[in-house]
């Protein structure tokens, strides 16, 4: 049996053997710097949510369904064009650029690298969304998913 790391991987070791497959569904998953809950306030995840929006107008993804949770995001799409690397850093540097202004600060917001699951065939994909927008409940943010205003899934 080879040798498993205890630890989880690092931002860079998170792009070893990573590929992008135009027309595939993927969960992609980024967190916030330091987990620093900067989403507990919603009209910063607003601003977060614009730039996806402004992936999905371009035509580059499809949003399935998306949460974002206080320190980190979740976000299910298909892509359309380009690389799952180039819109991780799209989103995360355009996000980071309108969050530091609004906040008046300066410097990282997000945690290097990101994670992402290529959804096999069999995956049923209103399943992963419903399970995806739960989270704030399964966390205790809210005793009700409608409660909890920063998530969309096109099935919901």
């Amino acid at each position: 049996m080879p040798f498993m790391p205890s630890s989880p991987p690092h931002g860079h070791a998170l792009r070893k053997g990573r590929c992008s497959e135009i027309g595939r569904a993927y969960l992609l998953t980024s967190v916030i710097e330091k987990r620093r809950p900067l989403f507990l306030d919603w009209r910063v995840g607003r601003l977060l949510v614009a730039e996806m929006r402004a992936e999905v107008v371009s035509g580059r993804v499809e949003s399935m369904a998306w949460v974002v949770m206080p320190d980190h995001l979740h976000w299910l799409v298909t892509l359309h064009q380009g690389n799952l690397d180039d819109l991780m850093r799209r989103v995360k540097s355009r996000s980071a650029i309108v969050i530091n202004a609004a906040l008046g600060e300066s410097g990282r917001v997000w945690q290097k690298g990101y994670h992402d699951h290529a959804l096999r065939a069999d995956e049923d994909l209103p399943s992963v969304a419903r399970y995806l927008v739960a989270n704030p409940l399964r966390a205790g943010l809210v005793a009700s998913v409608r409660e909890y205003p920063l998530w969309d899934a096109i099935w919901l």
